[in-house]
């Protein structure tokens, strides 16, 4: 449910279901990830590096879903609850409608959200990729010859004390193929003077750069059925322009409790990329918050910046379309920027929160990211 409500309020239990998870408890190593580390890769002709295609026009869902948060006293029955929902959903976007190229989830399906939860509970609930709920999916995905998207709250060995936002994309093979940082968090927009306490490559952008390399902060994943951007950022055009320039042809973005609609629509028109919006749904499930906390209106746009497809409930669905990707291929190219106008100006620019600032410091609760990252600003 939406960061920008729900930094508030309710209480209550969520259900849960047991089923055998033994299966997936010994996950296999992801696969390797060819898009990491080195300089910036990018061409300035106006084309851009790409993969052969699979196919020509690719069916794509994209999933409505519930939020349901983990629960603190039951974690594993309740997150395996989640992954299970997932598959669910997962067979029936490949039913009667016939086989999906592509299923998209939103930012949350597996962990769920809740406001109150501090550092080490959101830690506890957390997933390791690969582990047991990936390889539960990557199952699926094998199954149905279908790539998947997925956002989820992860611990990293390599991170340790840190909680970290991944879009998670798994190919028709089930191998995982991008483990996708969150590139930046919205800062001074919550109430109560609140702030989010994940670690996204803005935070350790220096230390982010070394460990994987430039041309990963903003990663293009080359695939047979496009190339790949996820984000579960928002308002914020000019990376989205950035990831258009380097080649992006469909933006796989996430969110929970509502997005801004103008945000997807003009990122899409701008760039003359496509995009899928993957919101959750109403959870009646959820007693944490009301069921009605700004869910609906997952979708795909196109490169004209309207909605090819859009839920026209706030249940959980799926929002079936095509995307045509080889002759989208053929004839696009990078955006046009006329960049020698503007670019003194934003190497001269300075946002009101500079980059690093939680390398040295791990905020412990929304609370304390707030205190911490005011006393901070640069204006």
């Amino acid at each position: 449910m939406d960061r920008r409500t729900l930094l508030g309020a309710g209480a209550g239990l969520a259900s849960a279901v047991a089923f055998d998870w033994g299966a997936f408890a010994a996950p296999v190593a992801a696969a390797t990830q060819t898009h990491h580390g080195g300089a910036l890769q990018m061409r300035s002709d106006g084309s851009y590096a790409t993969v052969p295609l699979a196919k020509q026009s690719l069916s794509i869902a994209v999933a409505q879903t519930r939020v349901v948060p983990v629960e603190l006293g039951n974690i594993e029955q309740t997150r395996r609850a989640n992954v299970q929902h997932m598959c669910d959903v997962i067979d029936i976007a490949n039913g009667f409608s016939g086989a999906k190229d592509l299923i998209a989830f939103h930012e949350f399906p597996i962990t769920g959200y809740r406001h109150v939860w501090n550092l080490d509970d959101a830690r506890r609930v957390a997933i390791e990729i690969p582990g047991p709920e990936t390889e539960m999916l990557a199952a699926k995905a094998r199954e149905y010859g279908s790539y998947l998207s997925f956002g989820s709250y992860v611990r990293d060995p390599d991170w340790p004390g840190r909680l970290l936002s991944i879009t998670t994309i798994i190919d028709d093979k089930g191998e995982i193929i991008a483990k996708d940082w969150k590139a930046r968090n919205l800062k001074g927009f919550f109430p109560g003077g609140r702030e989010l306490f994940t670690t996204t490559i803005y935070d350790v952008l220096d230390e982010y750069v070394e460990r994987y390399g430039r041309d990963h902060v903003i990663p293009i994943i080359k695939t047979p059925i496009g190339n790949l951007y996820t984000s579960s950022s928002q308002l914020e055009p000019e990376l989205f322009r950035a990831a258009s320039m380097k080649g992006a042809e469909i933006m796989l973005r996430t969110a929970t409790g509502n997005y801004n609609t103008l945000d997807i629509r003009a990122v899409s028109m701008y760039n003359r990329i496509w995009s899928t919006i993957a919101n959750n749904s109403a959870s009646p499930e959820n007693q944490y918050y009301l069921a009605d906390s700004n869910p609906g209106h997952a979708g795909i746009v196109g490169p004209d910046g309207e909605f090819a497809e859009i839920s026209e409930t706030d249940d959980e669905t799926l929002v079936y379309g095509r995307i045509p990707i080889g002759s989208f291929r053929a004839s696009h190219r990078q955006p046009i920027v006329h960049s020698e106008l503007v670019m003194d100006v934003f190497e001269q620019y300075r946002s009101p929160y500079g980059p690093n600032l939680i390398a040295d410091y791990q905020p412990t609760d929304t609370e304390d990211a707030g205190r911490y990252l005011r006393s901070k600003t640069r204006w």
